[in-house]
């Protein structure tokens, strides 16, 4: 028998629970493994090192680097507290 987690506040409105929540960017999940924020990371800085190769070619190494320090560590750095105490397993990608 499966149990009603809803909860109901005020007159009547219902809050259904969410299996991920975004919070300042960050996604939790029911079970705070950080494993969809950790995947949408990942995805968001290897989307910009693949726009960055194409245009590698065309700027100079300093171009380069000042891009990639503009565009992806910020992902990298944003709310990196949350991973302490993590397995190496999870935080791989």
């Amino acid at each position: 028998m499966s149990q009603d987690r809803s909860l109901t506040v005020g007159t009547g409105t219902t809050i259904n629970p969410s299996d991920v929540v975004r919070d300042l960017g960050v996604l939790f999940d029911s079970e705070l493994t950080m494993k969809k924020h950790i995947a949408k990371v990942a995805a968001v800085c290897f989307f910009h090192i693949r726009r960055l190769c194409q245009i590698c070619r065309c700027v100079s190494k300093d171009v380069t680097i000042s891009l990639v320090l503009a565009s992806i560590m910020p992902w990298l750095d944003y709310c990196n507290s949350v991973f302490v105490g993590l397995p190496q397993s999870t935080l791989e990608p």
